[in-house]
């Protein structure tokens, strides 16, 4: 197996999401004035970016087997990778990637519930299960296969991250939690629209699948908005700062890639510059709304 090939597998590309959304529960985490252990925030750091791995290399590997991989048709932003259609030798070694990430993972925050507590294990746990059951049985769920994006990498990574530094939870926590769940729900929303054929020809049940290409481009909508009234209520309110304004600095492209996902909602090519958007949203909105907290304090 090539190194190409566990890039593909892994999804290299898009492993840049896990640290943004660590480093959102760093900066609520430093923003309550805790020291940050240099060991603490390495372990942070690689059991967000493993989990990443673990959910997208068993995506990889469950894809394959269900033959949805075969069905798809390639973006750059959806439709799997295509390294186990051209190799299906390697669809072990897509799993073996995915529970071995996870046991990694779940070993890092036996650690963290050891010296946190209680807290600790129902977000660890929370995030394990987003990882081992969105590929198998999340994916047949409309709603759970909206919101399990969201609940992974925005509550259980943010939150778990901000109490594995030492912090606990308030207002401002659960704001700043609650924009990578509006965002990451819709980074995969906007990605099942090139797929609702293949994705319902082996069994999916996403939002796109049940309510249609055109309602879904209205939800993705709807999501990006609350992401930013969150933002500036938690600013009116006094719980971000005002220096948290500077991540709405990827309104406009939020708000385009909306104009765009209603207009060419069944033009899947047209649909491409909305689903780079998207994605630009997801990794730089949570990069400065870190940013913003940081230097607030």
């Amino acid at each position: 197996m090539k190194i190409k090939d566990i890039i593909g597998i892994i999804r290299a590309p898009f492993l840049i999401l896990a640290p943004m959304c660590v480093l959102l529960g760093v900066a609520t985490a430093y923003s309550q004035g805790i020291p940050l252990n240099y060991s603490h925030l390495f372990l942070v750091f690689l059991g967000g970016i493993l989990a990443h791995v673990s959910v997208n290399s068993l995506n990889e590997y469950f894809d394959f087997i269900n033959g949805l991989d075969f069905k798809t048709i390639k973006t750059p932003f959806s439709g799997g990778s295509g390294v186990l259609v051209s190799k299906p030798q390697l669809a072990r070694y897509a799993l073996i990637i995915g529970i071995s990430s996870a046991i990694i993972v779940s070993i890092i925050g036996l650690y963290f519930i050891y010296i946190r507590g209680l807290t600790m294990l129902l977000i660890g746990m929370l995030g394990l299960v987003m990882v081992l059951f969105y590929p198998v049985l999340f994916v047949k769920s409309s709603l759970l296969s909206l919101l399990s994006p969201g609940l992974g990498f925005g509550i259980s990574m943010v939150l778990g991250t901000h109490i594995a530094l030492g912090g606990t939870i308030g207002n401002k926590e659960i704001l700043v939690a609650s924009v990578p769940f509006f965002l990451v729900n819709n980074l995969l929303l906007l990605n099942q629209f090139p797929d609702r054929e293949p994705d319902e020809s082996v069994g999916r049940r996403n939002v796109v699948i049940v309510f249609g290409r055109k309602k879904s481009a209205l939800i993705y909508s709807s999501f990006n908005i609350l992401a930013y009234l969150t933002i500036i209520i938690g600013v009116i309110i006094g719980e971000l700062g005002y220096f948290a304004l500077i991540s709405l600095l990827t309104l406009g492209f939020a708000l385009l890639s909306s104009v765009k996902a209603i207009k060419n909602y069944n033009n899947i090519k047209a649909l491409l510059p909305a689903q780079g958007m998207n994605v630009m949203v997801n990794i730089l909105t949570p990069l400065l709304l870190s940013i913003g907290l940081i230097f607030r304090y």
